[in-house]
């Protein structure tokens, strides 16, 4: 799948339009098909990590989760087996705190 991958710290420059491997749900999640995803302020931060306490948090040197991006729209493309509050087809939106990841054409979050 293709994502937008921010693999160091720094300026809108440093992102990169890449091939990634595909999320595999786990048994309590659903995976998601990314129709819309919002650029945040945070987002922003996260990708400059100003303020710098943030590499503590989420990678000195590198950032932990390369794929940024926390609110977006979508479509439910797979759910895990233990999942019961959605089914595939399901139209959502929401967040993804503190994993990311919406800046790509699929992300798995929990149910």
């Amino acid at each position: 799948m293709k994502a937008i991958v921010c693999e160091k710290y720094g300026t809108p420059e440093i992102l990169q339009f890449k091939d990634v491997e595909m999320p595999v749900p786990k048994e309590n999640e659903i995976r998601i098909k990314i129709h819309a995803a919002a650029v945040t302020p945070s987002d922003c931060s996260f990708r400059r990590a100003d303020p710098f306490f943030i590499r503590f948090l989420y990678g000195l040197r590198n950032p932990k989760f390369p794929i940024l991006g926390v609110e977006f729209a979508g479509e439910i493309d797979t759910v895990g087996k233990n999942v019961t509050l959605f089914k595939k087809g399901d139209e959502v939106f929401g967040i993804s705190p503190r994993r990311f990841g919406t800046y790509a054409e699929y992300v798995c979050l929990p149910e």
